[in-house]
């Protein structure tokens, strides 16, 4: 097991980290039972100054302030009132970026992961959405704060690197209320068929 280490997260550029995300592992371990997939969608989201963000413009809320925690902290929060959505706190403390993880491809625990999302078997789309990645994992926005060093909620590094020809890079979505940072290229899908 490779676990990613503090230092990782803690680099300046959260487009970059958010890029080179595609590939990597999360699991989750809770009451001992163990689920996981590789990150195939990710968005950064550049803090302060990022109108997209929940901390632009330096709010500060209950719910924010784990953004502003050090690098390699989890940070999931509730929207539209029902689904989960499980963040990766990048940065040296107080600067709140965060890295959204949009989509996962199922590979560890996944007759529980089918038992938490109530599907029979998994389908095309499986893992495909931030709040269907936070269910199938059993991340819940209780669960913001967590250390991604813990043994709780961490990712690994298997060594899988996506070439360029196998990013897509697009703009964010449902982010239309940033005006002019709504435009920017700070979503990746790692889009695996190219190498079939």
């Amino acid at each position: 097991m490779t676990k990613i280490q503090k230092a990782f997260y803690q680099r300046a550029d959260v487009v970059q980290i958010a890029k080179e995300l595609l590939g990597k592992y999360v699991f989750t371990c809770f009451d001992g039972m163990l689920t996981g997939g590789m990150i195939t969608e990710t968005e950064a989201y550049a803090g302060t100054v990022d109108k997209a963000s929940h901390a632009y413009n330096n709010r500060r809320t209950q719910r924010t302030e784990v953004m502003y925690a050090e690098g390699g902290t989890a940070y999931v929060y509730l929207c539209y009132g029902m689904h989960s959505l499980f963040n990766v706190v990048t940065h040296q403390k107080d600067v709140p970026h965060a890295v959204l993880i949009r989509a996962i491809e199922p590979m560890e625990g996944i007759e529980l992961m089918l038992q938490r999302t109530s599907k029979q078997q998994l389908s095309k789309d499986f893992g495909i959405g931030p709040g269907k990645v936070a269910k199938a994992l059993g991340i819940h926005y209780s669960h913001s704060g967590l250390s991604l060093m813990g043994k709780e909620i961490w990712l690994e590094d298997k060594g899988i690197v996506p070439n360029k020809e196998e990013i897509t890079i697009t703009t964010r979505i449902g982010v239309g209320y940033a005006a002019e940072d709504a435009l920017l290229p700070y979503r990746f899908i790692f889009n695996k068929q190219k190498n079939t």
